[in-house]
């Protein structure tokens, strides 16, 4: 579902707003876009993971997902005129995306006998 709302707005973007919206806005928003539709492909990767390393693959699925929301979602607040102090939340969702890649490579270290 996040790949395909990611899709949908980016076609959004491209088509809809340019010219409502100025550029550093339209910017933002593109931002937001690029890195929900990574972080949906790590979802997939991620949920495709878990039977092989079950430690880090739910854990890293978790934190994109959280990641999707206060990152992109931020950005996005953020390209339509929301307040400010959205822009606080956008590194707490950058954190989610880093912890949640440590996770899947931890994940994927092996295990000690």
């Amino acid at each position: 579902m996040l790949a395909a709302i990611g899709v949908a707005a980016g076609a959004f973007g491209a088509h809809a707003l340019r010219g409502r919206i100025d550029a550093l806005s339209l910017q933002v928003f593109e931002t937001g876009v690029r890195y929900q539709l990574i972080h949906a492909l790590g979802i997939i990767v991620a949920t495709l993971a878990r039977e092989r390393q079950p430690r880090g693959a739910l854990a890293a699925g978790w934190l994109f997902a959280a990641g999707v929301v206060l990152f992109s979602g931020s950005l996005y607040g953020l390209a339509f005129g929301g307040p400010r102090a959205l822009g606080a939340v956008t590194p707490l969702g950058g954190a989610c995306f880093i912890a949640g890649w440590l996770a899947f490579a931890a994940g994927a270290w092996p295990a000690r006998p």
